[in-house]
């Protein structure tokens, strides 16, 4: 009974954490205030976050292979913090900052010919990239917490089975953020 209540909490987190971003992110909620100048600063952080997030999880992952399971359980939720911190980050960003398009050399929000030409087939791999990074980061929260609940309720082999795949999805995502940061900076306008 506590395994299924467990469940349906980490899927009604899951589905709201999913539900603000969304609404958020496509600024259904309109904007009333002035952007407090701190926003543009948030996409540097989020992407420190991610890394220092990457190197965390390898380092959980040495932890674990030499069997310091306290090691190893410190380190996750230290990276799950700070995750938890970029995704706060995340949402206020996209939620007062405009859309910032790949390829806007001139930063007026739309995309000419010249511009996508000049950008090239980067522009392709960019958006491959990005979009299986946010299908991937929407997915691994549900596999995150529940592999969390497993291993602090020291489930073993529970928990192993569910971080052969939130591991390295939770990995590529780190990783990936930091990637789309660094191809997206030269195009935002602030």
């Amino acid at each position: 009974m506590k395994d299924k209540f467990i469940f349906r909490l980490i899927i009604g987190i899951s589905i709201f954490v999913f539900l603000v971003v969304l609404v958020l992110n496509r600024k259904i909620i309109p904007v009333t205030i002035q952007t407090p100048s701190f926003i543009y600063l948030l996409p540097k952080v989020n992407a420190i976050l991610n890394g220092t997030c990457s190197i965390l999880l390898l380092i959980s992952l040495y932890f674990i292979k030499n069997k310091n399971i306290t090691a190893h359980k410190r380190t996750n939720i230290i990276t799950f913090i700070l995750s938890s911190l970029f995704l706060v980050s995340y949402i206020l960003f996209h939620y007062f900052a405009p859309e910032t398009k790949f390829g806007d050399l001139n930063h007026d929000g739309v995309l000419s010919a010249q511009e996508i030409v000049a950008s090239g087939n980067l522009r392709y791999v960019y958006y491959v990239i990005l979009i299986t990074h946010i299908i991937l980061a929407a997915g691994v929260l549900p596999l995150i917490l529940l592999s969390f609940f497993r291993g602090l309720k020291m489930q073993v082999e529970r928990h192993k089975k569910l971080v052969r795949w939130s591991f390295p999805i939770w990995l590529y995502v780190t990783v990936t953020g930091v990637v789309v940061y660094l191809m997206i900076s030269p195009y935002y306008n602030f």
